[in-house]
Parts: structure tokens; sequence; C-alpha cells
């Protein structure tokens, strides 16, 4: 085997063209083999069926073969968001349109560490963050991972603000990064205040805020990966004025409501946020990742600053260089702004806000077709698109024995979420695609493998 052909150059197009046709057909095939949402047989049997394609990883020489038969297997094990009955998580189907961006993103590889590397990307990162800000009020946004990275440059942006003193506040819904972020950063114990409804209780903060010397940190949330609930966003941010507590809100799941003229009220109060974790790989459908966090005070970057000589010299930046080293605690970054860009610019706000629309009708769809069926109970009407059932008279141990179940045959996926006291099974509906039968269809599938 000579030396392989690269992605980019001169030629790289010409090597590329077989290769995505290799990968396309890999994925029609493996993807038909598994013939649902999830490959059956439970982990033991995906795993083996791999180990099988994957035969010997690292042989001593190459096989041709190894891309078409490494993503066949990949596609036949894989868990399918696109597929309607695959419901457990905020893991949306990513768009077409992004996807191929994707692809020209890691074609290019570009580096956001330094200008040298990635010059135009440098320049739709700062046009595109700067859009995406302005939506939740804010001045800027950085670039992450998703919602976990978000919350803790959040947390860490707060501690470089107010001292290592910093308390964090938040509901007893905050997704489990935020506390950890505290931790993570060597805060004090974190305070979580009481959600009995599922959100965050703005009396609970206001007498917390007055118990516990600050400098405080709020941490609220719009739309829990839970139950998909959002805080009463306006109360909070008039509870933390009042204490001079600084405010983030963790809109990682909620935050693609804003393109919809719809639902965008839900979000009334973001703007008060001193920062907001967005996360596009939710109601965004991007491929993962695809995060960001807004930031109201461009002072706080400060705290990012950093000086790498061969990365953003003095003198450089003093000749108009661009310094990337502080919008991000990474070095190397991919340009995942493109595959945003290209979609923001494709769809506009209008065609994101009618997706957003869809699966935010379809959660209502189902929500009714549980509530009317007598052997369902529905927890609550679904304010995003995830919603909360359970068979009638099942218990806490049969829901779960009912959720593997469909897990281990590939039938469905659902996820699971405690609320009430009592285990539910989850649904959250980010597929556009879906179509009423397939709603029904997966009610039908949780009746016929609940015990009797």
């Amino acid at each position: 085997m000579g030396i392989p052909p690269l992605a980019s150059g001169p030629h790289g197009t010409d090597a590329l063209r077989p290769l995505i046709d290799t990968v396309l057909d890999a994925l029609r095939t493996g993807t038909t083999a598994r013939g649902g949402p999830l490959p059956a047989g439970g982990p033991d049997a995906v795993a083996a069926r791999m180990a099988d394609a994957a035969g010997d990883i690292l042989p001593d020489r190459g096989d041709p073969d190894a891309l078409r038969v490494l993503v066949t297997a990949l596609a036949e094990g894989a868990a399918d968001p696109a597929h309607p009955l695959c419901t457990a998580h905020l893991h949306a189907p990513p768009l077409a349109v992004a996807a191929a961006a994707d692809l020209a993103a890691s074609i290019l590889n570009p580096s956001l560490d330094s200008w040298d590397q990635a010059p135009a990307a440098t320049a739709l990162e700062t046009l595109v963050t700067r859009a995406l800000a302005r939506e939740t009020g804010a001045a800027d946004a950085l670039v992450t991972t998703g919602g976990t990275e978000s919350n803790q440059l959040a947390v860490l942006l707060a501690r470089e603000r107010h001292g290592a003193g910093l308390r964090l506040v938040h509901g007893e819904n905050a997704h489990h990064s935020l506390p950890r972020a505290a931790r993570l950063l060597g805060l004090p114990d974190p305070v979580a205040v009481p959600a009995p409804a599922g959100t965050l209780d703005p009396a609970a903060l206001d007498e917390a805020l007055t118990r516990v010397p600050g400098p405080h940190l709020v941490a609220a949330t719009a739309g829990t990966t839970d139950a998909g609930l959002i805080d009463p966003l306006p109360d909070i941010a008039g509870r933390c004025a009042a204490h001079a507590a600084r405010l983030h809100i963790d809109a990682s799941y909620g935050g693609g409501l804003l393109f919809s003229d719809r639902h965008r009220a839900r979000l009334t109060g973001l703007e008060t946020a001193d920062t907001v974790a967005l996360d596009l790989h939710k109601l965004g459908w991007q491929p993962i990742p695809a995060g960001l966090l807004t930031v109201t005070d461009q002072d706080d970057l400060a705290a990012l600053h950093h000086r790498a000589p061969y990365l953003n010299a003095d003198d450089d930046t003093d000749a108009g260089l661009p310094d990337l080293l502080h919008r991000s605690p990474r070095t190397s970054r991919r340009p995942d702004i493109l595959k945003a860009a290209v979609t923001l610019k494709t769809l506009g706000r209008t065609g994101l806000g009618a997706l957003v629309d869809q699966v935010c009708t379809l959660a209502q769809d189902f929500a009714r077709l549980v509530d009317t069926h007598p052997g369902f109970r529905l927890h609550a009407p679904p304010t995003i698109s995830t919603v909360l059932f359970r068979p009638a008279d099942a218990t806490d141990d049969a829901v779960a024995a009912v959720r593997r179940a469909l897990l281990t045959t590939g039938r469905a996926v659902l996820g699971r979420a405690r609320a009430d006291g009592r285990l539910w099974l989850k649904a959250t509906l980010l597929n556009p695609h879906t179509r009423p039968d397939d709603l029904t269809a997966l009610l039908t599938l949780v009746e016929g493998h609940t015990p009797r």
C-alpha cells in the first residue's frame, strides 16, 4: 500500500468521491439490517457483533475494506435518532444540510486556536456567535461541546469574577453538570433549592439567598432533562436582582424555542441572565457537538485570557491577528460553527421555527393519545416536546422492565424519569418527520410489553 490520499488539497475531492459512496452504501446496508430504532439482543450481542466485524483492529497489513465493514457494523448497531420510535433522550436526528456542512469542516480541518490555522472559520464564528448571542439579549457567545461544557464554563466565569467563595444556588431540577462544576472548581458546596412542581420555587430561592452568605450564582433551567419544564424565569430574575446575585440560565434544551414565534414567549426573562447555555444538537438538529454559552458582559471573558507565544504572541495581536485562546478553555477546536451557520442561513428563522413548532405539536398529540387511553396515565401536559407517561396500574419495577424489554428487542427506545415519587417512561419527541401512526405504534408496543 502506497501513501494514502488526503481528504483536502488539489486531489482530495477525487479521493473522497468513491469513499463517500462507500460510506453511504454502508449506512444504508447497516440501517436495513438493524430494521428498527436500536439493535436487537442487548449489550452483549451488540458487542459480539462489533468485535466480529472489527477483528484485529491493528493488523500487520491494512484492510482496504475496513471502511465498508466498520461503517456497516456501526450503522447496524446504532441507536437511530431519525427512527420515529427512538425517543429516549435529547438526541436529535441531524439535518442533512448540517451533516454535509460537517463533512466540509472535517475535510478542511481548521483548528480554532490561532488565526493562521483558521482564517475564514475565525471570521464565520465571530459572525454567528454574535448573531446567536443577540437572540438571548447577550453581547457575545462562546462555542462549546454542549450543555455540560457551557454550564461548567458559566460557573468558571462567575468564580473568576466573584472569587472562590462564590456559592452556587440551583434548583433540585438542575442538570447534574452544574453541582459537578462547583465541585470540580473547588467552590463551597452548592445549595439545592426545592423544585416541588418540577421547577425551581422562587420563594425557596429567596429564602436561600437570604440565609446563605454570598456572593451567589443562581442557576435556573429552561427545559429540564426529565420533563422539559421551564423555571419561572422573570420571578427568578427579580429575586436575583434583589439579592445582587449573578444569574445563569441553562437553556440547553429550551433555547431552541427562540426560533419559534409561537413559543418564544416561554423564554421571557432569558435576556436578564449573565450567561445562557444553548445546545443546537437538541432543538437545532445539528450533529453533536453544537453548544454555545452566551455572555452579557464581555469583560467576563478576561478570565479565559492566556498567552502561548506560538499561538497569540503580543506583537501578532498588536498587529491585528485575532487572539482565539480567550474564546475557549480548549486549545484545538473544530469549526463546529460551520454546520450551524449553514443551517441558520439555509432554513432561516421561519424554517427552524417550523421544526420547533412541529415537534412541540407532536408532543401535545402524543399526550392527548396517552390521556385518552384507559390503560395509561399522563404525568402532565408537555411544556416543550417531552411527555412522561406510564401504564396505569404498573409498579415501578414493571415500568422499568417494560423499557428494558423494548431496548433488548430493539423495538423502541424510551427514556425514564422519576417524578412525584414514581417512575415514568419518557418520550422526547425531536424528529419532525414522526407521524400520528408512529405515536400510536409506540403506545401499542408499550401496552403489549406491560405485564398484566
